[in-house]
């Protein structure tokens, strides 16, 4: 429980150490003053946004059902370069919700991610780092296989996601273009309810119980592996305001069906119409042989295995950057 706030730890640390990067001037003959520190290695961005989405029916005759969907959410990029040495950290926080006539609340986005990667490379002319790397990802709220809503399958750190590894990556000056190799790579995996955990979700070992289904042993809530990864990740303007971004994480554990490849893609195409506003169309897709996807057949939830998951969205909204 106590390494949990770590990744987030970090980056506070991270936040309080920048904001304070600033010189203080003082001289005989004119009073002490703060002035900011325009050679500071370490470069901030920020970005809020809220995307929105409605459609609403009064005595249509073709039908329809009412809906309104909203997605709150934030990138927050800290970048310390100087010399050989760079260091880049990204909080990504994302909470969507929908709501439509004679249906509850649902929620259709729920992503809390932290990446941070230190690099070192031997001359300023090269693009190639020895890298280490640091990947956690969650969610905030409980998940459920609509229209089931009695029974959770997914929770807060339930699972949760840290990758940490050692390897080379290839980084341009703009960070637009980066590639990821890592031959050592640890995914640990935690659930942290034991509902979950004793039902050997995401892959941790379950529960064992007797013939009378009496528990002997409860499930464990963390599962380690040793593997590859591969992560890439490309930004680029295609044409004139509109932005493509992609984002790819291949991972292979060593000692459990090597070969048997976890894939994570995330694709963004933003189209700007001014400074505030634009237009997003994204794709996501996931395969994990470790989540088994479930189904309500019958009123009953059962496990039918793993699937491949896909999500699009389209979205219209504000963004403030600063």
């Amino acid at each position: 429980m106590k390494l949990l706030p770590l990744p987030l730890l970090f980056f506070v640390l991270l936040f309080t150490a920048n904001m304070f990067s600033q010189k203080i001037i003082t001289t005989l003959d004119s009073p002490k003053k703060i002035e900011p520190d325009t050679l500071s290695p370490w470069v901030k961005k920020n970005k809020i946004g809220f995307d929105i989405s409605e459609i609403a029916f009064i005595n249509w005759n073709a039908g329809g059902t009412s809906s309104i969907s909203g997605l709150l959410k934030g990138k927050f990029n800290r970048t310390y370069s100087k010399n050989n040495y760079n260091w880049t950290n990204e909080l990504i926080v994302r909470y969507g919700l929908n709501k439509q006539d004679g249906i509850e609340l649902r929620k259709t986005e729920d992503v809390l991610q932290f990446n941070s990667a230190l690099g070192y490379r031997q001359d300023t002319l090269s693009n190639w780092y020895h890298t280490a790397k640091l990947n956690f990802n969650t969610q905030f709220t409980d998940g459920y296989a609509y229209p089931n809503k009695e029974i959770s399958i997914s929770r807060p750190f339930a699972p949760a996601y840290i990758f940490l590894g050692l390897g080379a990556e290839y980084a341009t000056k703009d960070k637009n273009k980066l590639l990821y190799l890592s031959p050592f790579t640890s995914k640990i995996t935690m659930v942290l309810d034991q509902i979950l955990a004793n039902q050997g979700a995401f892959g941790v070992k379950k529960a064992l119980y007797d013939l009378d289904e009496n528990l002997i042993a409860e499930g464990e809530k963390s599962k380690v592996e040793l593997g590859f990864l591969l992560t890439g990740f490309y930004k680029q303007e295609i044409f004139k305001n509109i932005t493509l971004e992609n984002r790819l994480s291949l991972y292979s554990d060593y000692i459990n069906k090597f070969g048997n490849v976890d894939l994570d893609y995330d694709l963004t195409v933003e189209l700007v119409v001014n400074e505030y506003v634009k237009t997003n169309i994204g794709l996501h897709i996931i395969y994990d042989d470790d989540i088994k996807a479930k189904e309500d057949i019958n009123g009953e939830q059962v496990t039918v295995g793993p699937k491949t998951q896909l999500k699009q969205v389209l979205g219209v909204g504000i963004v403030y950057s600063f």
